[in-house]
């Protein structure tokens, strides 16, 4: 039997443009929840009793379960049919939120919380399914640049919410935060989404090998990355067996994909050159992203002292203005003489920029520093996300839409968590590396420095406390210090890594993907079609 074919378009009406809206919520929902509970992981372990090590797989368990979720969504939507999969998940997502807080004990919250990345996993794959296949040429785009608002806007919000839900409200609202946008959304998707057929016969050939071994990696893949670090990675015998049954699933996986007759990732489409260049770049973007969000957040909590609701203002500056930056960039790519790989390159070089401005950062830095940083991250996240999507979606053709949503949302996923991972603990090694560094430096010194010959001990002068290291009332005080600015020059080195990653991508975008145009022109220039590139 072969794949269904994809069913005949629909009029694009207001009804339809809200029920997109309602996938639109019911995403970025989504992606709220994760973040927000990450940011929020202090206050809820504190509340439920959770050891520091016990609460590490709330996160953990989360982020495998999403991922999963996100690989096997989109054949789940078009058997069960797009209306009635999403409307299940988005309610399921809610009810499992309710219920989180009064899980009795620690195995039951980490399951409701696994049950929750289950169906919060399965919902932003739907919304890049319903722009491929229900947005005419003229607003395809558009609905990209909302896709992108689920990276750019999403998480930049995430630390008000989480500060104000933990320091004004009470933790319960951590989880209960995506009821009522869930309730929303659910009703705006049963009212605007048309309803397809049910498709059961898909199930003749369904892919339940491919399931069963790509899922199995990808979570185990996940829950070593995200375990590594505190169990000492090789060095622990459950993360060497982790990654070593996820290596083997996942070429298992991979080698099924390529022969199954309806597999969840149609591997022979990497073969267009803009697709694996879209699914390589976007790996690279969400780690480069970090840069706006991660390393401040690091900078604030270590160095500055101060708590998410300090922060907050700071990724509200990347987050509010992609409401407005978003869809005029989809403006600007809708004009044939704008190459998005310009684009892409433009945004490259304001993070690049920013992070240089990043590297200055000393401990006298208060938040004014980091505005036009983060203005400059506004500008450049979504001008590297916006001509990844368009270049990448340019190849793929309306029946392809599913397979296409799977892959993009999986490497979104995983890459999302192994960039987060890659920064902390290179942020972590970096940081033991310089205070080793500032400790040799000042074994070798004689104890006698003091303020008058402050000028002359080069890199540890800032670390000197008012006249004297050698008195006992200052090492103390000292011991901060040093940790302080090894924590620095970590961070500094993380904007580094992540200029050497940006410049990759501009190296990449040079080297793979073809030159695309709008969507709309491809009707006046059928040359330039989707199904002609490769």
């Amino acid at each position: 039997m072969n794949a269904v074919p994809a069913p005949a378009p629909h009029p694009f009406t207001l009804r339809l443009a809200l029920g997109m809206v309602g996938v639109l919520i019911a995403a970025m929902t989504s992606g709220l929840n994760d973040r927000v509970t990450d940011l929020a992981l202090a206050d809820v372990r504190a509340a439920i009793g959770f050891s520091y090590d016990s609460a590490t797989w709330i996160t953990s368990a989360w982020q495998a379960a999403e991922v999963s979720a996100m690989m096997v969504a989109p054949w789940f939507a078009v058997t069960f049919s797009l209306r009635r999969f999403a409307l299940v998940m988005t309610f399921g997502f809610a009810a499992t939120g309710l219920l989180q807080p009064f899980a009795p004990t620690p195995g039951l919250f980490v399951t409701l919380r696994v049950v929750q990345g289950l169906f919060g996993g399965a919902l932003p794959p739907l919304l890049m399914t319903v722009a491929l296949r229900f947005l005419p040429p003229p607003f395809k785009l558009y609905g990209l640049a909302a896709y992108a608002l689920t990276a750019t806007f999403g998480p930049n919000m995430a630390a008000s919410l989480a500060a104000f839900w933990t320091d004004s409200v009470g933790w319960q609202f951590v989880f209960w935060q995506v009821i009522p946008p869930s309730l929303v959304a659910g009703l705006l998707i049963g009212w605007g989404i048309p309803q397809d057929p049910l498709r059961l016969a898909r199930f003749q050939q369904i892919d339940l090998f491919g399931m069963l071994t790509g899922c199995s990696g990808m979570a185990l893949l996940i829950l070593a990355l995200g375990q590594g670090e505190r169990l000492d990675w090789l060095n622990s015998p459950l993360i060497a067996a982790m990654l070593l049954a996820a290596a083997a699933l996942l070429v298992v996986f991979f080698i099924n994909e390529w022969f199954h007759p309806v597999p969840l990732f149609k591997m022979q489409m990497l073969a267009r050159r803009n697709l694996s260049h879209g699914l390589l770049v976007l790996a690279g973007v969400l780690l480069v992203a970090l840069s706006g969000s991660a390393l401040p957040s690091a900078w604030f909590a270590q160095v500055g002292g101060f708590r998410s609701a300090q922060f907050a203002p700071l990724a509200l500056t990347i987050g509010l203005p992609q409401l407005l930056i978003a869809p005029l960039l989809a403006a600007l790519l809708n004009l044939r003489w704008i190459d998005c790989r310009w684009m892409l390159t433009v945004g490259a070089m304001l993070i690049g920029l920013s992070c240089l401005m990043g590297m200055q950062l000393t401990d006298e830095w208060s938040r004014q520093n980091f505005w036009l940083i983060q203005t400059l991250q506004a500008f450049g996240q979504p001008m590297l996300i916006l001509p990844v999507l368009m270049s990448a979606t340019s190849v793929v053709l309306p029946p392809e839409g599913p397979y296409a949503s799977a892959m993009f949302n999986t490497v979104r996923g995983f890459s999302s968590v192994a960039a987060g991972s890659l920064v902390e603990n290179f942020l972590t090694h970096r940081e033991k590396f310089h205070s080793h560094r500032l400790v040799d430096q000042l074994g070798n010194r004689p104890w006698s420095i003091t303020a008058d010959n402050a000028a002359s001990a080069g890199p540890l002068s800032p670390l000197l406390p008012d006249g004297s290291v050698s008195s006992v009332e200052n090492l103390g005080h000292f011991a901060m210090l040093v940790k302080h600015q090894a924590v620095i020059l970590s961070i500094s080195d993380g904007y580094l890594l992540i200029i050497g990653f940006a410049l990759l991508l501009v190296l990449l975008t040079a080297w793979l993907p073809k030159r695309v145009y709008p969507p709309q022109t491809l009707l006046q220039h059928p040359i330039q079609a989707p199904g002609k590139l490769s």
